[in-house]
């Protein structure tokens, strides 16, 4: 067994960096998206979805079982393994030469990306005491959430040079991880029990796949067409099945237990709404700049970049507000700036607009909406967990995370159509906005009924984000 890490904020700055390769390449792919359609010849834009679908589903489906799984075998395994597993599916990514096979190969990176995640927060909250845990996961949190948010910023000149080195960056990073992971992550205490239901993950899988299929085509089939109906009711039969199964199997991919717990419940289900609103946002602002405004990815990107600039200091400001407003309200501002983001966009932007008028100040709100928002769900969700579910509880939340963006993106694609014209196109995107502003409203009514801590930590400092060179679990 190697040696335990002098202080925890060694282990959180050593998963951190796994954190980073997840986070970033989940969103990396949204501003490359038109760079691989031009090389790689995909039908339409449906079709190519699925290069940020395929991810997000197979990711939301073994997210739960891998933090199971890794919670009998030892987090620190888990996080090796994930991150060995995810470096290698970056390069098989680079190196495809059609759509299905970068698909293929970026479902088997969500493999790897699955078990590191959760074992990844498995590991910062066992090095933790509880008065310290909040804080943590909410620093544990910041650290994804800006990972997300800058991938476009770093994805624009990567994509000038070529698509391809989006995923070849991955795998400096991933050895460095697995270099420092291997000398100085601690292996943690390890539950008996039996295996993970992989069959409960491939109904799941199967489940959300199904839902964002029928969504993507909808316009392509026709909403009242057999294939969209199917679609659909597959999805809601495959769902229901899952959650029954769940409630009876020993090891489920969901557990109900943990929904017992008010304050897990409700920042997952705001969770799921949000996400929802961030992952159709994210990519409406990529396709909106490339196509309607003709930029590169490379402007693009730094188009995108003052909203990713406000994520850190909003995730710090949230953290002071917290023990004195409590996380309920902090999550319901952070919601409605959010939709007033994508207001803004509905109201002001069109083809002929310019990036001050039309962008700039959009992109401020939902960043800093953003910044409130999904950190404080983190740490109210991660503060809910029992120390035997650390893993376990972390996937659920980002779980349902991914479920959450992968409806976004389909509700997106859904809405956008294929429109002809700038005036189409303009239309669409309003519309599109408008919807999303709606869905992010009704994040911040779910958020509302977040309890306040049962215990405020007894050091102030515990209930803020951790910086890296202060944090300390004594």
């Amino acid at each position: 067994m190697p040696k335990v890490a002098a202080r925890p904020v060694v282990v959180l700055a050593v998963v951190s960096l796994g954190v980073v390769l997840s986070s970033l390449d989940l969103f990396v792919a949204n501003v490359a998206l038109p760079a691989m359609a031009a090389d790689l010849h995909p039908s339409d834009l449906g079709e190519l979805s699925w290069v940020l679908n395929a991810y997000a589903i197979v990711f939301a489906a073994l997210l739960v079982p891998a933090g199971r799984l890794a919670d009998r075998t030892g987090h620190r395994t888990g996080f090796l393994a994930g991150t060995a597993l995810f470096v290698a599916a970056s390069a098989a990514c680079a190196a495809a030469t059609s759509v299905p096979m970068l698909v293929g190969f970026r479902a088997v990176q969500a493999v790897g990306a699955a078990l590191l995640m959760p074992t990844s927060l498995g590991l910062v909250l066992a090095a933790y005491p509880p008065a310290g845990r909040p804080g943590a996961a909410r620093a544990w949190a910041v650290t994804g959430s800006v990972a997300a948010a800058v991938a476009p910023v770093v994805a624009g000149p990567l994509v000038q040079v070529s698509w391809r080195w989006v995923f070849l960056v991955n795998l400096p990073v991933g050895a460095v991880a697995l270099v420092l992971g291997r000398r100085l992550l601690p292996e943690t205490a390890r539950e008996r029990g039996p295996l993970p239901d992989v069959l409960g993950a491939a109904l799941l899988t199967a489940g959300i796949g199904a839902l964002a299929l029928g969504l993507v085509k909808g316009g392509a089939w026709g909403w009242s067409s057999g294939r969209v109906a199917g679609a659909l009711a597959a999805a809601a039969v495959l769902v229901a099945v899952f959650f029954a199964r769940s409630a009876r199997h020993p090891s489920p991919v969901f557990e109900p237990g943990l929904l017992r717990d008010r304050g897990f419940a409700v920042a997952t289900a705001a969770m799921l709404v949000s996400s929802a609103a961030f992952g159709g946002m994210l990519l409406s602002v990529v396709l909106w700049m490339q196509d309607a405004w003709q930029w590169s990815a490379l402007r693009a990107g730094f188009g995108i970049a003052p909203g990713p600039a406000m994520v850190p200091f909003c995730s710090v400001l949230a953290g002071r507000l917290i023990p004195r407003l409590g996380p309920a309200r902090i999550v319901v501002a952070g919601a409605v700036v959010f939709a007033a983001g994508l207001g803004w966009w509905a109201a002001s932007a069109g083809a002929g607009s310019g990036y001050a008028s039309g962008m700039l100040g959009g992109m401020v709100l939902t960043g800093i909406g953003f910044g409130l928002l999904m950190p404080t769900l983190f740490g109210s969700a991660a503060g809910s967990l029992p120390p035997q579910r650390f893993a376990t509880g972390a996937g659920v939340v980002s779980m349902v995370r991914q479920i959450g963006m992968t409806v976004g993106v389909a509700l997106l694609v859904a809405v956008l159509g294929t429109p002809h014209g700038a005036d189409e196109r303009s239309a669409a995107f309003r519309t599109a906005w408008i919807v999303l502003a709606a869905v992010a409203l009704a994040a911040a009514v779910v958020g509302s009924a977040l309890p306040r801590p049962r215990r405020a930590p007894r050091d102030p400092a515990a209930a803020r984000p951790i910086p890296f060179e202060k944090a300390s679990g004594r």
